[in-house]
């Protein structure tokens, strides 16, 4: 902020600026990440990038029963899917790692973004506070003042059947 409380324009824009770049570099670190997850004991593993796509499964020799081939097929099926939910569990984990500064920024933990003034108590910012109107006195929004008698207002409907 500048010294008589104004708002330095360039240096939000700037901050804004570094905030975007680093948010589409580690959007960009997220889509190259792979992740492995596995199942029956490393018998299956499945390999995933950052965006949740599937790009290597391996299948141990050992998972396959010549002797039940249908059973060994199921038995299978549902080791590739374990292994691929667990890859995708890994990369929800690595995201919301990634991601958390972010998050931070835009009111989680941290409050107000990193750099950036809080303008949570400016005026004109939805649910910020109102000078000289107490908060019994305030309209439904809780920003703006209700009707006052003997001021002006909304002027009333003239129903009352005179002819103008």
């Amino acid at each position: 902020m500048e010294p008589g409380g104004q708002l330095d324009m360039q240096q939000l824009l700037a901050a804004a600026a570094a905030m975007q770049s680093q948010l589409v570099n580690a959007q960009q670190e997220l889509a190259e990440a792979e992740v492995d997850g596995t199942a029956g004991g490393g018998l299956v593993r499945a390999t995933v990038n950052g965006q949740g796509e599937l790009v290597d499964l391996s299948i141990d020799p050992a998972a396959i029963d010549t002797a039940d081939p249908e059973e060994s097929a199921q038995t299978i099926a549902d080791l590739v899917l374990a292994a691929y939910r667990d890859a995708c569990r890994a990369v929800d984990e690595l995201q919301e790692q990634t991601m958390a500064p972010f998050a931070a920024g835009f009111g989680g933990a941290g409050g107000a973004m990193p750099g950036m003034p809080d303008l949570g108590g400016l005026l004109g910012f939805p649910g910020a506070p109102q000078p000289g109107i107490p908060p019994a006195q305030r309209g439904s929004s809780g920003t703006e003042p209700p009707d006052v008698p003997g001021q002006p207002g909304p002027a009333p409907d003239d129903d009352s059947g005179a002819e103008g």
